[in-house]
């Protein structure tokens, strides 16, 4: 399979002609496994004059309107990490599909690269195209693609069949890869016996057998009922934690894509507009549209304290005895005008609130009996929902605590009634 045109191409990741060798690294996890620089598709006879129009700035529809060619994917360049599940979503007609069909080459790019490890797919040869899609990228489609007349342990083995993989081994891996998705008991039965789920599972383990560094989703679960599609989100999210995977999902159902997604990069008219985590995107839209994807969503969940938090005054974080007099406290924060203070001990850890009132009322007691007894903590994975009870129990910011119980910040009660009435007028 070759192109008729031209990639920009780096002679120092580009393999031998002919070579189908493809070498194997093993990325640190979070280390960038698949780079996409400067993707585009024009589908038509002549892209290069609808290309040449994109640089002097023309829309798609104008480029269609003067040359027939649509601009599919236009110019995307984005990364994904080594074990994240990587979310493109988009409307109909917004390239999502096409896209990620170009990071396998089924279809060719008009312009632009893929890296995979280090190597180019965009300039491959044939053979080495096919090895990388045999052993390095597995694809799961929306309509399952399970053949008909093979039975479910046979599907499963295709992959490592045409590869040449001996029939026992190849037989064992798709075993071991049925028990992952809970089907190693339907081996030898036919997918038309089968449900529409348990089809998907089957296309999801033929994609795990082989290994793959990248897994391609395109709507895997969009055709499944809602239960069931459900509950395939879900086994998806047991086996990336069980085996932290690189995947690249397409969805058009953004409480899918939050769900699912550690990242998700949101694309219209052939353009990836934004690339965030879902409290990213949430927070901080880069336009209207990607604000309209999250108006009819309860994101409360996705909000978490991390993503609210703020750093309390130096001198209201106060490391101290907290079996030492009130008094000395309370004449500390009076001194430096500070009415609240987070107290913890010399290591950092938090140990409670205080006010100059409950200080005052301690005496000469000591500090931990000035301890506010309404001032919870949380932590960083707190959600908005949660921390919006808290607020309306409680007169003082919210302190958050880190994995070691030490104070990481606050989120302030403003804060939090903020967000809050952002979603009710959304």
């Amino acid at each position: 399979m070759t192109s008729t045109l031209t990639f920009n191409q780096s002679a120092a990741v580009r393999p031998a002609a002919g070579s189908a060798a493809v070498a194997r690294a093993v990325p640190a996890t979070g280390a960038d496994l698949l780079q996409v620089r400067n993707l585009s598709k024009i589908f038509g006879p002549k892209p290069e004059r609808a290309l040449q129009m994109l640089r002097e700035g023309k829309g798609r529809n104008e480029i269609f309107e003067q040359t027939g060619h649509m601009v599919a994917v236009n110019d995307v360049s984005l990364s994904v990490r080594s074990g994240e599940i990587f979310v493109v979503m988009g409307l109909s007609g917004s390239g999502k599909s096409t896209l990620v069909r170009l990071l396998n080459r089924l279809i060719e790019p008009s312009a632009g690269q893929v890296i995979l490890e280090g190597q180019d797919i965009a300039a491959m040869s044939a053979g080495a195209l096919q090895q990388v899609r045999r052993e390095k990228m597995s694809m799961v489609f929306q309509s399952f693609a399970l053949l008909p007349n093979r039975n479910v342990i046979d599907n499963v083995a295709y992959g490592l069949e045409v590869a040449g993989m001996p029939r026992t081994e190849r037989y064992e891996k798709a075993q071991k890869a049925l028990a992952r998705v809970g089907l190693d008991a339907y081996a030898r039965m036919f997918p038309s016996e089968l449900s529409g789920g348990m089809q998907q599972r089957v296309g999801l383990a033929r994609a795990l057998a082989v290994n793959p560094s990248v897994l391609l989703m395109d709507e895997a679960f969009s055709a499944l009922d809602p239960l069931i599609r459900s509950e395939m989100q879900n086994e998806l999210l047991r086996l990336q934690k069980e085996e932290r995977r690189t995947i690249v999902f397409i969805s058009h159902d953004i409480e899918e894509a939050i769900k699912i997604g550690g990242r998700i990069g949101i694309m219209k008219d052939g353009c990836l507009i934004q690339v965030g985590t879902p409290a990213e995107l949430i927070q901080s839209p880069a336009n209207d549209f990607v604000r309209d994807f999250f108006r009819h969503v309860d994101v409360s969940r996705f909000l978490k304290a991390a993503n609210m938090l703020e750093q309390p005054e130096a001198a209201a974080r106060v490391a101290c005895n907290i079996d030492g007099p009130a008094e000395r406290l309370l004449a500390t924060l009076a001194d430096g005008g500070i009415e609240c203070a987070y107290v913890c001990d010399e290591a950092g850890r938090y140990q409670g609130c205080v006010t100059q009132a409950s200080l005052h009322l301690a005496g000469a007691g000591a500090v931990r009996a000035a301890f506010l007894a309404d001032a919870a903590s949380v932590n960083l994975d707190t959600d908005l929902q949660q921390l919006t009870d808290m607020a309306l129990r409680q007169h003082h910011d919210v302190p958050v605590l880190d994995t070691a119980g030490r104070l990481a910040g606050i989120v302030s009660c403003r804060t939090i009634l903020k967000h809050v009435m952002q979603r009710r007028h959304a």
